[in-house]
């Protein structure tokens, strides 16, 4: 791999990178040869009694899912995998986190070290194994949710956490969008073990209907108070309550982390899946298309056409967010990423992000585009 790289350095060749490919729908384009990282394999170290792994980028994320596991332990900011072939370096490539990410934060904040072959092929090391080691320009960090476009992460040393000792699901019928999002505001500011909430407008139901979901994780005693406490709230607002099995409510919800739910079926061919991220308490917001709500309101997906675009984004930055164009649609493919994945940066921040570009990849080797920059 150093060689590849510094090969493409001297002839000014562009390197893509792909782990295990289950994400290269995303980004604006997917442009170069392909570095493939799947020979990266490996648990480095476990330290159950420390709460750390250290991983090389190419191991399948499902085996390491089932290491923790095994340990009592797991990822707790819950990483789509979209597939099977699912890496650890393309977790945190991509930075994407799945239903409890705005109540156990997201994978950047988990990630305690890495090791990095920039665009002059030089190995470097950032961080460490423990929170101590972070200090000053917090590099391994930066590299979640940089998409490749800095360097080959190699490996990676992560924190993780003991699964909680209990759980429950809340399933809130008949209560309606901004219903819903005001009561999850009002929870937000309770001290209650809220883990994660989804608010969709079911129409496979009949009548359809809407629906709140909630889970909360954490001590036995906690988590039953908590139920008690939110049913009579949401029964307040005219929900009806009810409480799932958490056999079918942990299958419900890793589905909705890898978007198999029926809502992310899309709905015609000329579809593209958006994302709207919010500040959690951004009201609804007024538009045609239907919305599966995460994040306690703070991720908002929806279905449209590429070609309203503008009309996404501006409701988004009224609403203090951006929207990006997550999946293509069946038809338009490529065609719709014209209009662009990204809400297009700021001078200022555009600036920053090419002036980092330099510093780690001045040949441009890793300038694939994927991000629109």
């Amino acid at each position: 791999m150093v060689e590849r790289i510094r090969a493409a350095a001297a002839e000014k060749k562009l390197l893509r990178i792909r782990g295990g490919a289950s994400k290269d729908f995303y980004g604006q384009t997917l442009q170069g040869e392909v570095l493939n990282t799947q020979d990266l394999q490996g648990i480095v170290s476990h330290e159950p009694s420390e709460l750390v792994v250290t991983v090389r980028a190419g191991t399948p994320l499902a085996e390491l899912e089932s290491v923790l596991a095994a340990q009592g332990q797991c990822l707790p900011f819950e990483p789509p995998h979209f597939g099977s072939s699912a890496t650890v370096g393309g977790m945190v490539a991509s930075g994407l986190a799945g239903p409890a990410r705005a109540s156990v934060g997201t994978v950047r904040d988990y990630v305690l070290g890495a090791r990095l072959l920039n665009g002059k092929a030089e190995d470097l090391h950032f961080g460490g194994q423990v929170m101590k080691n972070v200090a000053g320009y917090d590099v391994s960090r930066l590299l979640a949710g940089s998409w490749g476009t800095l360097g080959l992460i190699t490996e990676v040393s992560l924190k993780v956490l003991p699964k909680a000792p209990a759980e429950a699901t809340l399933v809130c019928a008949g209560i309606a969008q901004q219903a819903a999002l005001d009561l999850l505001h009002h929870w937000g500011g309770q001290p209650l073990p809220l883990n994660a909430s989804a608010w969709v407008h079911d129409t496979s139901a009949s009548p359809s209907e809407d629906f709140l979901f909630v889970r909360l994780r954490g001590a036995v005693a906690a988590v039953e108070s908590a139920v008690s406490r939110m049913s009579t709230d949401a029964q307040a607002q005219g929900a009806r309550v009810s409480r799932m099995d958490n056999a079918q409510a942990g299958a419900d919800w890793r589905a909705s982390g890898e978007q198999t739910l029926p809502f992310f079926k899309p709905p015609s061919d000329q579809s593209c899946l958006w994302r709207l991220s919010l500040p959690q308490t951004a009201p609804a917001l007024e538009l045609t298309y239907a919305q599966y709500i995460e994040w306690q309101g703070a991720q908002r997906w929806l279905w449209a056409p590429a070609s309203a675009a503008d009309a996404l984004r501006e409701a988004a930055q009224r609403a203090g967010g951006h929207a990006t164009l997550f999946r293509a649609s069946r038809q338009g493919g490529e065609q719709d990423k014209t209009v662009g994945v990204h809400t297009p940066l700021n001078p200022v921040q555009l600036g920053i992000q090419r002036a980092l570009q330099q510093q780690f990849d001045p040949h441009g080797v890793f300038a694939t585009g994927r991000m629109g920059f």
